[in-house]
């Protein structure tokens, strides 16, 4: 007791240098709680996606034949950018086929699930003040990247054992037990390593959306490496060694099976974690390496409307999605020729091709391309749809609603980018598509009848981002269901209906399995007008719903 008869005040424990990760522990189980339903839906689906793929493929390729057809297609240097460098193709067999066309595009959902599941749980944290009120508590400074490294890292490897498993309880010829587990530890070496490298951009970026699209374009960029040392050099080249795609790549799974590989994206995941924890001792609690640029002392004209701010916030992603979408397109027309020819070889495709009702093989080509495009765009318009209830969440609603800004207003400014953005990605992709394709056939009435094709998945976007309207003004606790008509729509709506021969209900359940697929089949407007009505109607709703309820406060 002092002079004075009081008690000493209480000093809180400061963690030392040694104990920087003081907490870890409780804030990974803090983590596994928040994603209780996130990692099992990306892992499941996933696993489950693949593993069907898998299973359907010695029905698809009945004969050696067909896979060797299949072979000659993949020695195309523009099929090798998108797909893989091109080994095993003297006798390809189903294990060949499934480390050549499905790794490369499974390491997309893999790389996706680290970058967003780390920006959630590092940079986001910060950005919303909460990793603040975290650390005055006894937490170390490298509590929270750790943690979140730890279970998204974990994630990784528990996504590639099931793989594994899972492609080796097949029992497929050539896809055996020990080239399964090395395809699952390719995936995972993938997973650990986007992970590391978003733990780095956490650093930088101040903001979640920033740091999250610093690591897609790292990844953007290591893919396109990846396919440019693909296409120069079968079995690849140079540059496919300086990406972690092409670590993965190189393992050549199912054919040599080679585990060397995988020791360079250890290394790197060491190096890149031990970057992050350093560059965090750079900074304070919520701020970054790199500043934020401070504004203009007055702000233009276009942001003093609704609209003008909604574009504003929307210009940079419709920006970066208009020119991947043209990319895509220009890229698969110009596969037009290759696959035509494939196409006719493989006897495989003939009754598919019949089913969708094509008079020429390209035309059943060009229409699933065009599809699948359709989905992707619908992508963008639900991210678009779904920002003013992550606003609202965040607290950034309330004091804009607080002005003269009616909440039908502000909400309708945000569907307009949605609606009118998707139908110029819309058109972009099928110009894209259509120009390259056009020319590799010689045939200048392609480019019209794709880019009318693109066109006609309009109203299947539209219904989507309707969908989504509905969710936010109705029920915003669930608006992230809509995500489940992506997903569907991506998966049995477009090719995985024919192949694994399910029922025609499966496919109307989708939005896009009622517009015809053009150029294949025959124009109707019936169902488009259909679609566009339901739509409209959905949105109503959604700003009826919104302009009724609570707004979430904070």
């Amino acid at each position: 007791m002092t002079a004075s008869g009081t008690a000493p005040p209480i000093r809180a424990e400061i963690p030392s240098r040694g104990r920087a990760l003081a907490g870890t522990g409780t804030l990974i189980r803090f983590t596994l709680r928040r994603d209780r339903v996130r990692l099992p839906v990306w892992i499941g689906a996933i696993t489950f996606f693949t593993v069907l793929t898998a299973a359907a493929f010695p029905d698809l390729y009945t004969d050696a034949a067909e896979r060797q057809a299949r072979a000659a297609l993949m020695a195309n240097p523009g099929v090798r950018a998108f797909s893989g460098p091109g080994y095993g193709l003297d006798d390809y067999t189903f294990g060949a086929m499934m480390a050549q066309e499905m790794l490369s595009w499974v390491v997309i959902f893999v790389a996706l699930m680290s970058i967003l599941l780390m920006v959630r749980h590092t940079r986001s944290e910060e950005e919303t003040g909460r990793a603040e009120l975290v650390r005055a508590a006894v937490v170390g400074r490298h509590a929270h990247t750790a943690a979140a490294l730890i279970v998204v890292g974990g994630a990784s490897v528990l996504l590639g054992v099931l793989m594994a498993v899972g492609l080796g309880a097949l029992g497929i010829e050539s896809i055996s037990w020990a080239g399964s587990w090395l395809y699952g530890a390719a995936l995972a070496s993938v997973g650990v390593v986007f992970a590391a490298i978003t733990a780095v951009t956490a650093q930088i970026n101040e903001h979640a959306r920033g740091a999250g699209g610093l690591a897609g374009a790292v990844f953007a960029f290591l893919f396109l490496v990846r396919g440019a040392g693909d296409m120069i050099e079968i079995g690849g080249g140079v540059l496919s060694w300086l990406s972690p795609i092409g670590w993965a790549q190189q393992t050549r799974v199912y054919v040599d099976d080679r585990w060397w590989p995988l020791l360079l994206p250890v290394a790197l995941t060491v190096a890149l974690i031990a970057l992050a924890l350093w560059l965090s001792t750079r900074r304070d609690v919520g701020a970054s390496l790199v500043r934020t640029r401070p504004g203009r002392a007055g702000g233009s004209a276009l942001l003093s409307s609704p609209l003008g701010l909604a574009w504003r916030q929307h210009r940079v992603a419709v920006m970066w999605w208009a020119v991947a979408l043209s990319l895509v397109g220009l890229g698969y027309g110009s596969l037009a020729a290759e696959v035509e020819a494939f196409i006719e070889q493989a006897g495989a495709f003939d009754e598919w091709v019949g089913q969708i009702g094509a008079e020429t093989l390209i035309d059943a080509f060009l229409s699933v391309i065009v599809m699948l495009v359709a989905v992707v765009v619908a992508v963008f318009a639900v991210l678009t749809v779904l920002r003013p209830r992550a606003e609202e969440t965040a607290g950034m609603a309330e004091p804009l609603l607080a002005t003269a800004v009616s909440r039908v207003t502000w909400v309708a400014s945000h569907l307009a980018v949605a609606l009118i953005g998707s139908v110029a990605l819309l058109a972009l992709a099928g110009v894209g598509l259509g120009l390259t394709a056009s020319t590799a056939l010689a045939d200048a009435s392609v480019l019209p009848r794709v880019v009318g094709a693109a066109l006609a998945y309009t109203p299947a976007v539209w219904l989507t981002i309707g969908l989504g309207a509905a969710l936010f003004g109705l029920l915003p606790r669930a608006s992230l269901l809509v995500w489940l008509v992506i997903v569907y729509a991506g998966v049995v709506g477009t090719f995985f209906a024919e192949l694994l021969n399910l029922p025609e209900w499966t496919v109307n359940l989708s939005p896009f399995g009622h517009v015809p697929m053009l150029p294949a089949e025959d124009l109707r407007w019936a169902p488009l007008a259909i679609l566009t009505a339901i739509a409209g109607g959905l949105i109503a709703a959604g700003l009826v719903g919104f302009r009724r309820r609570d707004l979430e406060t904070k």
